[in-house]
């Protein structure tokens, strides 16, 4: 980090106001070779928890240049590990709470450009839209207002983006996690002002979860891989070598290489993973039960979720 930077950055925070020659200065200070050092990450957290409003201009810069830090500020490029999303919400939370547009809009694009991210940074941020929810401060409230329990149109948009995100151990699928956030924030705000975008929502979420799949494959360690980067980088390493510590330690990895290298398939296909997918097994149907039974009653949204279910049978 320059002398340069770190004085502007300083000048900056102690004004609380940013202006588009700032913004300017910023990149070409902080983001001319490209980079993002953890110092000028930090230093633009710093700013942004000084302005606290949420400009559109430093939203969008805010969000550009930490997810470029978060995702290719080490190797493998385009990934998030558990010490990446560790330090990134602390940074977060180094005031108390995730209280600006800003830092939400920086976790939840993380989550979509990720190849790979931790399910801790995913249930972060659920976490905190669910306690804007229930208790109607935070900064999808206007900046922080108190309000009533209900669902807001940018509480249900966020939402949508983070539980089919790209990355996490349940890639583009609802998790058990997921669907049982969005059962509890059905029955706290039932018969509430919510937005119209929340019935369509939580329908989509429940049915995915029930009727999802996820391929072993959809996600591949960060560590692991490092080690594949490294084998493509190096024409001198063993194929052989190479796949055999995969069959012996991540034996679905390995068996997808053998698409490539020829190794006959004897795991289900595609198609075949799906159509069992589809399927609502008894303890799906159970879990659903015991999750509409919780509120005493089947309301609008647990019908809306049996007829969507219905349909296909």
């Amino acid at each position: 980090m320059t002398i340069q930077f770190t004085e502007l950055a300083q000048r900056i925070a102690a004004s609380r106001a940013i202006a588009p020659d700032d913004l300017m200065a910023l990149r070409r200070e902080g983001w001319g070779d490209g980079r993002i050092t953890r110092g000028e990450a930090e230093a633009l957290f710093a700013i942004n928890r000084s302005l606290g409003g949420a400009d559109a201009q430093w939203v969008d810069f805010f969000t550009e240049a930490l997810r470029e830090f978060v995702l290719n500020g080490s190797e493998p490029r385009g990934m998030c590990d558990e010490q990446e999303a560790s330090w990134l919400i602390d940074q977060i939370d180094a005031d108390g709470r995730l209280e600006t547009m800003a830092e939400l809009e920086l976790a939840v694009s993380v989550l979509e450009k990720s190849r790979n991210v931790p399910d801790s940074l995913k249930h972060y941020v659920l976490e905190q839209v669910e306690r804007a929810v229930l208790f109607g401060k935070g900064p999808t409230r206007d900046g922080g207002a108190l309000s009533d329990t209900h669902i807001t149109t940018a509480e249900c948009a966020i939402i949508r983006r983070v539980i089919f995100a790209s990355g996490g151990i349940a890639a583009a699928a609802v998790s058990r996690f997921d669907a049982e956030m969005l059962f509890r924030i059905k029955d706290a705000t039932l018969g509430c002002d919510n937005a119209p975008q929340w019935q369509p929502l939580f329908v989509d979420g429940i049915v995915n979860y029930l009727r999802g799949f996820t391929l072993p494959v959809a996600q591949i360690s960060h560590a692991r891989m490092k080690e594949l980067e490294s084998f493509i980088a190096d024409n001198r390493t063993s194929v052989g070598g190479f796949l055999g510590r995969m069959a012996r330690e991540t034996p679905q990895v390995y068996n997808h290489f053998g698409k490539v290298f020829g190794r006959k398939q004897s795991s289900e296909s595609y198609e075949g993973r799906q159509a069992a997918g589809e399927q609502i097994t008894d303890n799906e149907r159970n879990w659903l039960d015991s999750m509409i039974d919780a509120n005493g009653e089947v309301d609008e949204l647990d019908r809306a979720v049996l007829e969507e279910l219905a349909q296909d049978l």
